[in-house]
């Protein structure tokens, strides 16, 4: 039976990312910051599935507790055959005036640990000769609304190279790039999600499934649902300077005050 860790496990994607792995009889390791919330998902998907969960309370903005998921990566007992860099936020302020702190701990949570996890697991998982990382990017990569596009954007560019790296270790690594989901990240991050269309939104269990499906077949980049898929494609040809006028800072819908660093 192999074994799936999964950051940002507590909630939106991440809940998901758990219930399809276990469904599919995988065990889990289980990250966020949140003990009480990974204790209650794993005592759930225990008694669902009747897997083994591994709960690991741990910040992926803080170095020290990434280099403690790290070290769990690499662990020869109980291997880890599936990462799934989940765990992210939305910034919710202007670069400009905005909070540095702030910034940097969404570079540390959306870049650095992407990159820290997946050096781990990436060794580990070629010395053994199979395994598979799944890193969540997003449409916004291809826009630019300020430096969460630019996180994402790095996790999408960064994942290609390592699947081009891993080409042929039996090793894969895939990027999935959704657009709008029906999560808690937009009340997280002081946005309205009703000023858009229910139809722009796409269910976290239809991302999920999509990013499993690809990730099984050795695919490095994937874009759930129709809609984004075309959407994907116009943003693909338009010229960068209407890209910044359409789908540039101001243009993610949030709230124009300043929310307070979580």
């Amino acid at each position: 039976m192999t074994r799936a860790l999964i950051t940002g496990a507590s909630a939106g994607l991440g809940a998901e990312f758990a219930r399809q792995l276990a469904a599919s009889g995988h065990d889990l390791v289980l990250i966020a910051r949140t003990a009480a919330r990974l204790e209650a998902l794993a005592a759930d998907l225990r008694a669902t599935f009747g897997i083994h969960v591994e709960v690991l309370p741990a910040d992926v903005g803080d170095h020290d507790d990434v280099a403690r998921v790290a070290a769990r990566l690499t662990a020869r007992t109980e291997p880890v055959s599936i990462l799934v860099n989940n765990a992210g936020f939305g910034l919710g302020q202007d670069f400009v005036g905005g909070s540095l702190e702030r910034e940097l701990t969404g570079l540390n949570v959306m870049v650095r640990a992407v990159l820290v996890l997946s050096h781990a697991a990436a060794a580990a998982m070629k010395d053994r000769g199979h395994g598979a990382i799944i890193n969540v990017s997003s449409m916004t990569a291809l826009t630019a609304q300020g430096t969460y596009s630019a996180h994402k954007a790095w996790v999408r560019t960064f994942t290609e190279g390592l699947a081009a790296e891993l080409a042929g270790t039996g090793v894969t690594a895939t990027a999935v790039t959704p657009g709008l989901i029906h999560t808690e990240f937009h009340q997280r991050s002081h946005v309205d999600a009703s000023q858009w269309p229910a139809a722009a939104f796409a269910e976290p269990a239809v991302v999920v499934s999509s990013a499993l499906a690809a990730a099984r077949r050795g695919r490095v980049l994937v874009t759930p649902t129709p809609l984004y898929k075309a959407l994907a494609v116009v943003v693909k040809l338009m010229p960068r300077s209407l890209v910044r006028k359409v789908a540039g800072p101001g243009r993610s819908g949030r709230a124009r005050r300043q929310p307070a660093a979580e």
